[in-house]
């Protein structure tokens, strides 16, 4: 039993250690299995981002104008993730943003210059995501981050159990961890991805339908992005990964703010 749990707690470090750049204790006798193991752990790196993020917001909005708090939350999410997802998310829309055969598209996503289309996307995420932030109130705001960061994470680590890995030799930032995903497993990231979620609306009743909304405009895009990435590319790659986190983010926190206008 120790073992095991000693086994799980390894894994969650490989998955902060892969997904930000908090320092982790050195792993001794790292084994690449442990990255592929640690897919379930996704969303709990994507909880300290947000929980990270949403401290930063709340200290910084006791001092300064409330939108340059929401900038400085945002600017915290990319400072820990290294803007990993949003480099995938540029890299996917400079990819499929136009009409191109998938041949030209992976190797457009392997190109690391960044173009028309994905500096329009990159621009649109960052600019949605701090306007969500901006017309949320300071206890909104604080459960935007806290469940929209592990919940984003966990929708797209769940697009590996639905769709083949397109294997390219340099794509860095999905063939680690890119073993097929069980639909069991699959389950259980999404679980820990809810769970921020499940616990506020046991908590605070009032926020079941806003987060019912933001739970169902994610689940709603993960299958387009699904249809999308499978209809392109026949698959997925670590920038569609990334691409499909922004997606969730971005329209939970729409669909959060809108339920929250209409319920009050």
């Amino acid at each position: 039993m120790i073992r095991a749990l000693a086994h799980e707690w390894r894994l969650v470090l490989v998955a902060l250690q892969y997904f930000t750049r908090l320092p982790v204790p050195a792993l001794q006798h790292f084994d690449a299995r442990w990255l592929s193991q640690s897919v379930r752990y996704f969303p709990l790196a994507g909880l300290v981002v947000g929980l990270a993020s949403a401290l930063v917001l709340l200290a910084a909005s006791a001092l300064l104008p409330w939108p340059v708090a929401a900038l400085l939350a945002l600017a915290t999410s990319l400072w820990m993730t290294g803007a990993f997802h949003e480099d995938g998310l540029a890299d996917t829309f400079d990819a499929l943003g136009g009409h191109v055969p998938r041949e030209r598209a992976l190797a457009i996503m392997r190109d690391s210059r960044i173009g028309s289309y994905g500096a329009v996307a990159l621009v649109l995420s960052l600019a949605l995501r701090w306007q969500v932030l901006v017309a949320l109130q300071p206890d909104e705001a604080v459960v935007y981050l806290v469940c929209a960061h592990p919940l984003a994470r966990a929708m797209a680590a769940a697009l590996m159990a639905s769709l083949p890995y397109v294997r390219l030799d340099d794509d860095a930032k999905a063939k680690p961890v890119a073993q097929p995903m069980t639909v069991g497993l699959a389950a259980v990231t999404l679980v820990i991805g809810l769970a921020p979620a499940l616990v506020v609306a046991g908590v605070y009743p009032s926020w079941i339908f806003a987060l019912a909304c933001g739970t169902a405009a994610a689940a709603a895009v993960h299958g387009l992005s699904r249809a999308w990435f499978h209809r392109r590319l026949g698959g997925y790659t670590g920038d569609a990964l990334g691409c499909a986190e922004q997606f969730g983010e971005i329209v939970f926190g729409l669909a959060l703010l809108a339920a929250l206008r209409y319920a009050g």
